[in-house]
Parts: C-alpha cells; structure tokens; sequence
C-alpha cells in the first residue's frame, strides 16, 4: 500500500452505526494505519477498473494461517460485493502465503459483516471485549480452514 493510498482510506467515512469503523474515530488506530513502518507489509490496496475500492490486511499469524483485516470504500457497502471482496483476499493469502487457515475479528453488531463471514465458512471461536474509539466493545473471533 502506497502511502497516498493509506492517507486516502484512512479518511474514509462511513455513514450510521458503521461511523465505528472511521479510522479517525480512533487516535491509535488511525496512527498506525498511516504510519508506513506500523502499517507494514501486510497492508494491500485494492482497485477494481483503476478505481481505489478497499483495502487487505493479511497478516500471517501461526503455520499457514492468515489474519485477515479488510475494508470496503463505503459508497460500495451494503450492495452485495462483500462476499466476493472477501473471497479476493482469500485467494490472494492462498497464493502468496500459503493459508490453510484463517482468522479475523469483527465488531458483534456488524451482523451484515457477519453474515458474509459466515456465508464464506468462517465459524465463530469465541468473543472478546476489545478496547477501541475511546470505550470497549465485543467482538467475535472467527476461524475459517480450507
């Protein structure tokens, strides 16, 4: 991820409840995304037809298992495409990192997410309160193996 890229999508606003995935919404998290040496290598912009549509973060995180962060420009939200967004990044792991596994967690009210997650084999693990944007919140750890 180029660093233009990082900034632009760190300034993404999403609309409703899902303002909670705001980068700006949380100073730390913010940082991070737009600091090149905290982003890492992991970090993956996404384009479809030459156009910045989202972004992958694949982080590998034990033998053949990938930890997945990702996020979709929010005028694209809500219309369908999450299913096949995710499974590109599925893939795209597969083939560079060799992933049998994978793993991500998500906020327990995004039941839209959720329901992607699910409809792509992910399985819930366990749930966790994680502190972010000022206060704490649960999410849901989920588990997919191919």
């Amino acid at each position: 991820m180029l660093q233009v890229e990082a900034e632009i999508i760190a300034n993404w606003k999403y609309s409703g409840i899902y303002s909670f995935y705001d980068m700006t919404a949380d100073e730390e998290d913010y940082q991070e995304f737009i600091n090149e040496e905290t982003r890492g290598e992991h970090a993956f912009s996404v384009y479809e037809r030459g156009k910045l549509i989202g972004f992958y973060s694949l982080t590998p995180v034990e033998s053949e298992t990938v930890d997945l962060g990702l996020g979709l420009r929010p005028d694209m939200t809500g219309q369908g495409i999450g299913g096949s967004f995710l499974q590109k990044a599925l893939d795209y792991a597969e083939l560079h990192y060799g992933a049998r596994s994978f793993t991500l967690s998500v906020a327990t009210f995004n039941e839209r997410a959720i329901r992607v997650y699910k409809n792509a084999g992910f399985k819930v693990i366990h749930t966790f309160m994680q502190p972010t944007n000022g206060s704490e919140y649960e999410f849901v750890k989920m588990r997919k193996t191919s």
